[in-house]
């Protein structure tokens, strides 16, 4: 369109990323987080936003003019949650310019704040700040999760360890265990999240996790804790392995909560055959406590079940048993008579119901479609309504109902409109080439935003883009670190392919590159590349490959076996598997890559891209965070040693305060700096 303009970095950041609402109680708006970032002080802020959840007075785009906000904009405000009552909001809240000064100034901390008027009340102030808040039905007490020393469980005992650690001129890490980091920190420190209640009326803190030596999942704390209907038991996810740890095991818990006296023990869900469990949830009529499990410890593509326990006799059911999808996020409905479901499903969100009754007697019985995404956020039930917030490629997430008995979808936020008008998107075709087996694989084409679907236009240069994992997918939705539409933009074609090994086609397919890793991903993209130039949409001449962390991987793989590649984009890929086993997580490492260094060395180098160094040929730029320890940063500076010892074209970037992804906006606006100089360094010349 003639007033529309291709997409760039800034507006990739000036878009405001919308979350999905937390439930409401009955009557009240929809509670809706908002996060903007500014560049030039290099930090995101999330307000909250309160927006009536029909759509009656949404315009074009679900452009709306009564959305209010609750919170100010000089404070990042997050992880809200509604008072029983619908009066009051519980929130965790950064420092605020008007803040007034708190002994641990830097940390979120528990704010409550009523609706109808009036400023937050702060009300603690923890060494480590707060998270993912929780009411108690009462209305009088909240849940939450706070970081404490085991050595000083008490906080004000762990506010005084955490100064004296950080004065202390000796920084050594010290452990025994198989598990000693974790993602971008170490764990070595004796810093644990315990589950805290705070009395609203008495102002009292209980620990109700004392003694807890295990460690929450800090990637996904909000769906750690959950309140009991009847305010006298909380459920819990965290690690239940004992050192060292080997393996991890990760178990859901429940707890009593006392009326007054000592905190009972907590009692585990699941019995020693689940390897994890995560997300636990009640319905609403108090009867079940639903969450996710598997039972492998060491299958990295197992899928995650969805396990009902009936709180009466502590009975187990495994929901859908016989579903070849991975649950995504769960809820319940209609008082716990039935759940809903969010599961990717060949590269796109499904919405599932599932009826409990029938569940129970036919535990095979796949559950119900309700819709189809783009691509679903978290879920939660307004009346005949799920709430969600729906992306596709095309347009970045807004909050969306869906009607459960099939009707149509109706969008009812618009914050991100204003920017996307401007915006001219390349077209998305989803189409399907015949991969590796004779099998059918899926991939996203996005085209440039002047490209006219039936025109006869020359071949374009091509980039692939590789998802990561191993065992993720591309879905239809709007990324905000690889966004396929900054690629068309440039004028580049663009091929997201979902190889075997991808989630959404069922546990075979995923599995299938189980041993090894290269094989057939690698063919896939072959031979929808083979596609793409014999329908002359791809320009021989001019391809390139780009992936993150697996994909990162298979980019190198694929170019120690081709040059057909005119150029290479690896970040946070992995390079070497020996050097692998410094990951902080290597439980499943040798299933998954195939091989281990004492007792089976070449299984494990024959498809570790390093041992065929002698077929680097494309030209690679390697990018990395020195904080990540998943993929350390080692193997990104051993590939580029080799490229360049080899007298190869390469090119090195590292960012100091950055962990497996790029988060910060000055960095981002770098690094795509780097992967389009990259590209345009050898893709807009004839080879």
């Amino acid at each position: 369109m003639a007033d529309r303009r291709p997409i760039t970095v800034e507006d990739l950041w000036a878009l405001p990323r919308v979350g999905a609402p937390p439930p409401s109680p009955p009557g009240a708006p929809l509670l809706v987080p908002v996060t903007t970032y500014d560049m030039e002080e290099n930090r995101g802020r999330t307000r909250l936003w309160l927006v009536p959840p029909d759509t009656r007075n949404a315009g074009a785009g679900g452009r709306r003019d009564d959305a209010v906000a609750l919170t100010a904009s000089d404070a990042s405000s997050h992880s809200p949650r509604w008072s029983p009552d619908g009066t009051r909001v519980a929130f965790v809240r950064a420092p605020g310019e008007r803040d007034a000064a708190a002994r641990f100034g830097d940390e979120g901390q528990l704010y409550v704040m009523p609706i109808d008027g009036g400023e937050p009340e702060r009300l603690t102030d923890l060494p480590f700040g707060v998270a993912t808040p929780r009411w108690f039905p009462d209305g009088r007490r909240l849940l939450f999760l706070s970081e404490i020393f085991l050595e000083a469980p008490d906080p004000a005992d762990t506010g005084r360890r955490k100064q004296e650690i950080a004065d202390e001129p000796v920084k050594a890490c010290v452990s025994e265990d198989r598990y000693y980091r974790d993602w971008d920190r170490w764990v070595t420190d004796g810093r644990r999240h315990h589950v805290f209640m705070f009395d609203l009326d008495t102002r009292t803190l209980t620990d109700l996790t004392p003694g807890l030596e295990g460690r929450f999942n800090h990637l996904d704390l909000d769906g750690s804790i959950a309140v009991a209907p009847d305010g006298r038991e909380i459920a819990f996810a965290a690690v239940r392995s004992k050192p060292p740890h080997d393996p991890v095991l990760v178990g859901v818990f429940t707890v009593a909560v006392p009326a007054k006296g000592r905190v009972p023990r907590p009692r585990a869900v699941l019995s020693r055959a689940y390897a994890y469990g995560l997300r636990p949830i009640y319905s609403a009529d108090g009867r079940w406590l639903l969450l996710g499990a598997g039972r492998d410890p060491y299958a990295w593509s197992e899928p995650t079940r969805l396990v009902l326990v009936d709180r009466g006799d502590r009975s187990v059911t495994t929901l859908a048993e016989g579903w070849d999808r991975s649950a995504g996020g769960w809820t319940f409905a209609d008082r716990g008579r039935r759940v809903l479901v969010t599961a990717l499903t060949e590269g796109r969100t499904g919405l599932y119901e599932i009826d409990i009754s029938r569940a129970r007697q036919r535990s095979r019985a796949e559950p119900r479609e309700i819709a189809r995404g783009g691509s679903f956020g978290a879920l939660s039930v307004v009346g005949d309504d799920v709430i969600t917030t729906e992306s596709t490629i095309r347009r970045p997430a807004e909050v969306v109902a869906i009607p459960r008995d099939g009707g149509r979808r109706r969008t009812i936020t618009g914050f991100t409109t204003p920017i996307m008008k401007t915006i001219d998107v390349g077209r998305v075709q989803d189409l399907t080439f015949t991969g590796a087996r004779g099998e059918k694989i899926q991939t996203f084409l996005i085209h440039p935003p002047d490209s006219a679907p039936g025109s006869k236009s020359k071949p374009r240069p091509l980039v692939h883009l590789v998802h990561g994992g191993p065992h993720g997918a591309f879905s239809d939705d709007w990324h905000y670190r690889w966004n396929p539409q900054m690629y068309a933009a440039r004028g580049y074609l663009v091929a997201m392919v979902n190889f075997h090994g991808s989630v959404g086609w069922g546990h075979e397919f995923a599995r299938s590159i189980r041993g090894s890793w290269g094989e057939l991903p690698a063919e896939d993209i072959a031979r929808v590349t083979d596609a793409l130039v014999a329908r002359r949409l791809a320009d021989p001449r001019r391809m390139a490959l780009a992936g993150a962390s697996y994909g990162g991987y298979l980019v190198s793989w694929i170019a120690s076996q081709t040059d057909r590649y005119a150029c290479i984009v690896n970040h946070a890929g992995v390079c070497d598997f020996q050097t692998q086993f410094a990951s902080d997580f290597t439980q499943g490492w040798p299933q998954s890559a195939g091989g281990d260094l004492w007792s089976d060395r070449d299984g494990l180098d024959r498809f570790s891209p390093i041992r065929h160094a002698h077929g680097f040929r494309s030209p690679m730029l390697v990018l990395h965070g020195e904080r990540d320890y998943r993929v350390p940063a080692d193997q990104a500076r051993t590939i580029y040693g080799v490229y360049r010892a080899m007298k190869k074209p390469a090119r090195l970037v590292v960012y100091p305060d950055e962990n497996h992804w790029i988060l910060k906006p000055r960095n981002s606006r770098h690094w795509h700096g780097e992967v389009f100089d990259w590209l345009d360094r050898w893709l807009k010349r004839a080879r």
